[in-house]
């Protein structure tokens, strides 16, 4: 049997005070005299009361609570967002309440209904829903949010990204200066901003080499995992020609490809080159260390928390949105230092 939750008014009706008294023993106890704070604080030493601060805070206006909603909760890339998000939060004496979309847009919808039902202080997210309608619920009830890992469209959010172009660009122009010229780009959903943009940087490298824009083939994954990354590991290998080079839009697809090429008993990178995307702790340590575009992840997650923690605290109007954006780097390892 569930003990029923100790409140104020079992407090105040053991001690035989008034609910007001107790309140002020244990928020404003210097206006209440010795005598009559230890009358309440024997009554709720007896009780075992506990104040809720959830609720003390919301009734003050100012929940304790920030709310990270990341894609994959899964893929290391977003846990050390998260990770960077949290120290940035417990420095400033708040707590992390992280939700996981798991890429479904109904499911985001879900969390962002249930952060608002809290009334966190505000809302870190990488939207699942390209269009941002999702996130209606949030300024509805006038609760701040930052982006992470995408651009606000407009001025009406702060955001906090990389550069997706820059890093597709760095991605094939390696693999063009190692002398290939027949690459597969393994994407996501082509609605969303990172794959697409990733894609435009892949293109951007064949023109400045001067390489048709027919070098590169696109296989599209449903998923920015590693299952999805063997699946189209397998189509790749289906290919006729066979291409020398993939680039993938993240490391989890880059790791099922690799997968699929050692199940077809393919040398990477003599018979196949890979550079994947995100530089997650994994891709150092893969059978093959993987060539991988880095982003600051921890740093991402920083920041988003530190722009929104400012949103929150300043006066109202006087804050100023910004779009921050960081720049990726590549980091080359022996998955693509050999042309065919």
């Amino acid at each position: 049997m569930v003990r029923p939750r100790i409140g104020i008014k079992d407090v105040a009706r053991e001690a035989g005070v008034s609910v007001g008294t107790v309140s002020n023993v244990i928020n404003q106890p210097e206006i209440v005299s010795e005598a009559m704070r230890a009358r309440v604080q024997s009554a709720i030493s007896r009780l075992g009361y506990v104040r809720s601060e959830h609720a003390r805070h919301l009734r003050a206006g100012a929940s304790r609570l920030v709310a990270l909603l990341v894609l994959d909760m899964g893929n290391p890339f977003f846990a050390a967002v998260a990770g960077g998000a949290e120290r940035a939060a417990r420095q400033a004496g708040l707590g992390v309440m992280v939700g996981n979309s798991a890429e479904s847009r109904s499911q985001e919808s879900e969390y962002l209904s249930l952060f608002a039902t809290q009334r966190v202080r505000g809302v870190l997210v990488t939207p699942a829903d390209p269009t941002g309608r999702s996130l209606d619920v949030l300024r509805g009830q006038s609760i701040p949010f930052v982006l992470v890992d995408r651009v606000s469209a407009d001025d009406a959010a702060c955001s906090v990204s990389v550069d997706s172009v820059v890093g597709g660009r760095l991605a094939v122009r390696h693999l063009i200066a190692a002398g290939h010229r027949s690459i597969v780009y393994v994407g996501g959903p082509p609605d969303w901003p990172q794959v697409r943009d990733r894609r435009a940087g892949a293109l951007a490298a064949l023109d400045e080499a001067g390489v048709p824009r027919s070098a590169l083939t696109v296989i599209t994954a449903e998923r920015l995992d590693v299952s999805a990354g063997r699946d189209a590991g397998a189509r790749l290998l289906g290919l006729v020609p066979r291409p020398s080079a993939v680039f993938c839009a993240n490391d989890l697809l880059a790791l099922g490809v690799l997968q699929a090429l050692f199940s077809a008993r393919l040398r990477v990178p003599e018979d196949l080159a890979i550079v994947g995307y995100d530089d997650i702790e994994f891709a150092a340590a893969a059978a093959v260390p993987l060539t991988s575009v880095r982003q600051p992840a921890a740093a991402m997650g920083r920041l988003a928390a530190e722009m929104l923690l400012e949103e929150t605290s300043d006066e109202p109007g006087r804050h100023e949105h910004r779009q921050v954006v960081l720049q990726p780097e590549l980091v080359v390892r022996g998955s693509s230092l050999r042309a065919r």
